[in-house]
């Protein structure tokens, strides 16, 4: 009995052990202080991490994203040449700029380098002010640009991102930005670049040039320039910072790692002074830390195959009685390592427990939905595996069938047996008409044997 008491005691410790032991895929957040920030697997258009992602925020440079990507499609309309020359019409000398004057000249190359690479207001403006007459029609097609990409909670006044009310974004609304910009092959070198020279800059007054000059990218993940190394990260391939109001930073950081391509937006992250007396700048860290919780986490993985048939549809007018279905494609998502995808919930949604033959292989028959703790990972159609020809003999039987069966037969059908059933009836019950009319009248005297008189 003790011993039994012993083993209960045992068995029930390690019940309660296990009830404290955090599921399989509650996977541990990154915990971070800036507003708001989104983590996706850009090759596939994945959420892996958000934190307010839908929040309007200010996208500070961030926007010269949008700029540069406008700038490319113009230099890819013909409309400009990245070696066309520019002569600086206006000025814009606040924020971060580079120092352009009136009159100055340079390549459109050149002021897209300034512009992504060392962030220059300037630059901005002066791109801006070449596709279009003024900043104002040139936020219009910035606007214009981010609805086409799906952009909902996007709106931009200017090309800079200087702030200014009306001027706003989100972390989700960024990522589509950035997402199509990376698609670019001259933005990915530009955004990728860690340093670059200007070109000597002739003097309007024809006094002789200014001195070339290096900038340097201010992407602390490719460039240690402006804040040492310690945010340097090997997987990082671009692509733009940001400085917002009140002390608040954003990144928007692209990395590869193999056939892993993230895109990470974090806005509004604090700097945070540390013991050792420098700061900690979480636009840069909380990137990283995010970056690599995604590629140490997560991976492609294989949730359904073509192969497998899955479920099999009932098929008439066929000596074959069923036909087998598979997925259509292979499904695959990107998914925590650690995840059990035996526990993957499928839901098959057969449009109909049967089919007419023929039957096509190929032919859609239904659906596949894959569910993992309420979450919907996605769906597939479900085809036949193979033909399934059609009987000619059953066929005719069903045509047959259908038309004995079809509502206008059986009411003719009906109304005939109606009609023959009171033609008979009628006959039974009604005398004939040689009883009524043809025959002998009887005479009550006839075989009268009363008393003569």
């Amino acid at each position: 009995m003790r011993k039994c008491r012993f083993f209960a005691a045992i068995l029930s410790l390690i019940v309660a052990l296990a009830a404290l032991c955090p599921a399989a895929m509650a996977l541990e957040q990154p915990e971070l202080s800036a507003k708001a920030a989104l983590l996706m697997d850009a090759k596939y258009d994945q959420v892996l991490y958000e934190k307010n992602a839908d929040t309007r925020l200010e996208p500070a440079s961030l926007t010269k994203v949008m700029t540069a990507m406008l700038v490319l499609e113009a230099v890819d309309a013909g409309q400009l040449s990245m070696s066309q020359e520019i002569t600086v019409r206006s000025v814009y000398h606040q924020g971060s700029y580079y120092g352009f004057e009136v009159g100055d000249k340079l390549r459109v190359e050149d002021l897209l380098y300034c512009m992504m690479v060392s962030s220059a207001n300037d630059a901005a403006s002066i791109l801006a002010r070449t596709v279009d007459e003024d900043e104002e029609t040139f936020a219009a097609r910035m606007n214009a640009k981010a609805a086409e990409l799906g952009c909902t909670n996007t709106n931009f006044v200017n090309p800079h991102g200087m702030p200014v009310e009306g001027h706003y974004s989100t972390a989700r609304d960024m990522y589509l930005i950035a997402r199509k910009a990376m698609e670019h092959e001259t933005f990915r070198t530009i955004v990728a670049t860690k340093q670059y020279t200007m070109p000597a800059i002739p003097k309007s007054d024809g006094s002789g040039e200014t001195e070339s000059r290096k900038i340097y990218n201010t992407n602390a993940l490719l460039s240690n320039w402006h804040f040492g190394s310690d945010y340097l990260y090997s997987k990082a391939i671009g692509i733009k910072t940001g400085t917002a109001s009140g002390n608040n930073y954003c990144l928007l950081s692209a990395a590869q790692d193999e056939e892993q391509y993230l895109i990470c937006v974090v806005l509004e992250a604090p700097m945070v002074p540390l013991d050792n007396g420098k700061n900690d700048r979480r636009q840069f860290s909380e990137s990283r830390q995010l970056l690599d919780w995604g590629f140490n986490n997560f991976s492609r993985r294989e949730i359904v195959d073509t192969v497998t048939p899955i479920a099999q549809v009932g098929v008439t007018l066929s000596a074959t009685e069923h036909v087998l279905v598979r997925p259509e494609a292979q499904l695959e998502r990107t998914l925590p390592n650690d995840m059990d995808t035996d526990k993957v919930v499928r839901t098959i949604q057969l449009d109909s427990d049967s089919v007419d033959a023929p039957v096509e292989e190929g032919q859609v028959l239904g659906k596949l939905v894959l569910t993992y703790e309420g979450e919907t990972l996605g769906a597939v159609n479900l085809v036949a595996v193979r033909t399934v020809e059609r009987s000619a003999l059953l066929y005719r039987l069903n045509q047959i069938k259908k038309f004995l069966c079809h509502p206008i037969v059986r009411i003719v059908a009906a109304v005939a047996v109606v009609a023959i059933v009171v033609l008979v009836l009628r006959k039974i019950l009604t005398p004939s008409r040689r009883n009524r009319y043809g025959s002998k009248r009887y005479s009550g005297r006839r075989n009268y044997r009363g008393r003569r008189r």
